[in-house]
C-alpha cells in the first residue's frame, strides 16, 4: 500500500509519512493521525501517504507480563527465540512489552531493533536459594534479598521478586517473611526503581500489598480484603489467567501431588471472581500473557468474561497499561505505536485477532 508513495518519503529518504483517519480510543474522538519519523502529529504533514480511513485507531497492545526468548525452563534467553517472539507480539498488535524478569539479561539490543516491540525489562528475578526455578533468576540468601532487589532495580528501573514458591511437602508458601519484603522493597523504590511481586498465596500476597509494591503478579489465593488497600495505594494485579487456564490439564492428573493439584484448583476456581472484584474496588487490572507470545488478545477476552466491560478489558491491554507503564497513548509527540481496525473492537473482542493495521515505530508491520 505504501511502496511506490515517493512523495511520501521524508526528505532524505527513510520511513513513509502516514496518514490515518477513524475513531480514535479510548476518547472515541473521529480525527486524522499523521506519522512521520516513528512520532504521531496531530498536525498535517505535507506529502503524507493516506494508509487507511474509517474504523478505529487504537494506541499499540501492551502485554505486561511476558518472558520472551523462552526455549526451555531453567536455560538462558535465546538470541533467535527473542527475534522469533518479538515478532510474534508485532504481529498480533502488541507493541509494548514488560518482561518482568528473564532467565538470563536481555541483550541491549532488544527492544531497540526495528521489528521489535519496546521493552520494560527488570532484569533478573530476585529470590531467596531453591526459591525458583533451578538455573533462573538471583537467588540470594535471605539476608541478601534487599541489596539484590535494589541492584536489579537500579540497573533497570524494576526489579521482580519471588515471595512464594513450592515447598518440601509438595505444597505452595511463602519464601520470604513480610519484613524482608518490605526491605526488598524499599530498597528498590531507593533507587528511583519499581518493584513487581510474584505471589500465588495468601500470605505472599498479604506481605506484597503490605509493602505497597507497585504490581501483584499473578496474584492467586490473593486475599480480597487486600483489595481495597491495593486501590487505594495504586498497586496493580496482573492476574495471567490464561496460562493458567492452559496448565489446568497438566495440574489436574495423579502424577501431582494432592495438596499441589487443591493449591492450584481453588486457586483457578477463584480467579474470575477476585479479578472482577478487584476491578470493581478500583484496582487498576492488567493485561499480562506469561507465556506463550503473541496471546495477549486470550488473556483480553478472559479479563472481559471475568467482569470488566469490554472498553475497560481492551485499555487493561493497550491504553491503561500504557498509562501505567508512563508511555502515551494516540497523542501528539508520542512514538507512533498503534492499531487499526475496521470496526469498533470493544463491539466484538474477538475482532483483536484480524487488525487491518499494526503501526509500530513509526512503520507498517508485516
Amino acid at each position: 500500500m505504501i511502496a511506490g508513495h515517493e512523495a511520501g518519503h521524508p526528505r532524505g529518504g527513510g520511513t513513509p509519512r502516514l496518514r490515518m483517519r477513524g475513531t480514535v480510543l479510548p476518547e472515541a474522538v473521529v480525527r486524522d493521525v499523521w506519522v512521520a519519523d516513528g512520532t504521531i502529529s496531530l498536525d498535517p504533514l505535507p506529502g503524507a501517504v493516506t494508509v487507511h480511513t474509517g474504523g478505529y485507531l487504537i494506541p499499540g497492545l501492551v502485554d505486561v507480563h511476558c518472558h520472551p526468548g523462552t526455549v526451555e525452563v531453567g536455560l538462558p534467553v535465546d538470541d533467535d527465540q527473542l527475534l522469533a517472539d518479538g515478532a510474534a507480539h508485532l504481529r498480533a498488535g502488541t507493541t509494548l512489552i514488560r518482561v518482568p524478569g528473564s532467565g538470563s539479561r536481555l541483550p541491549s539490543w532488544f527492544g531497540e531493533r526495528p521489528g521489535l516491540p519496546r521493552v520494560v525489562a527488570a532484569g533478573l528475578p530476585v529470590a531467596v536459594e531453591g526459591g525458583f526455578f533451578p538455573g533462573w533468576g538471583r537467588q540470594v540468601g535471605i539476608d541478601d534479598v534487599p541489596r539484590a532487589a535494589a541492584e536489579e532495580a537500579g540497573a533497570s528501573g524494576w526489579c521482580k521478586l519471588i515471595v512464594d514458591w513450592f515447598d518440601d511437602d509438595a505444597g505452595y508458601a511463602a519464601t520470604m517473611s513480610a519484613e524482608v519484603v518490605a526491605a526488598a522493597a524499599r530498597a528498590a523504590r531507593g533507587t528511583g526503581g519499581r518493584i513487581a511481586v510474584h505471589t500465588q498465596s495468601a500470605e505472599g500476597g498479604h506481605a506484597a500489598v503490605k509493602a505497597r509494591v507497585d504490581s501483584v503478579e499473578h496474584g492467586m489465593h490473593l486475599p480480597t480484603e487486600l483489595l481495597g488497600e491495593m486501590a487505594a495505594i495504586g498497586t496493580a494485579l496482573v492476574p495471567t489467567a490464561t496460562v493458567f487456564t492452559s496448565l489446568a490439564p497438566q495440574m489436574d492428573v495423579d502424577a501431582v501431588p494432592p495438596a499441589l493439584r487443591s493449591w492450584f484448583a481453588s486457586g483457578l476456581r477463584r480467579h474470575r471472581d477476585l479479578v472482577r472484584s478487584a476491578h470493581e474496588a478500583g484496582v487498576v487490572v492488567l493485561a499480562g500473557t506469561d507465556l506463550p507470545p503473541g496471546s495477549l488478545t486470550t488473556e483480553i477476552r478472559w479479563l472481559a468474561e471475568a467482569g470488566l466491560t469490554a472498553h475497560d478489558a481492551l485499555g487493561a491491554g493497550s491504553w491503561a497499561a500504557r498509562r501505567w507503564l508512563g508511555y502515551p497513548g494516540i497523542e501528539h509527540g508520542a512514538p507512533a505505536d498503534l492499531v487499526v481496525f475496521d470496526e469498533d473492537p470493544r463491539s466484538d473482542l474477538r475482532m483483536l485477532d484480524h487488525p487491518r493495521l499494526v503501526v509500530a515505530r513509526g512503520a507498517v508491520v508485516g
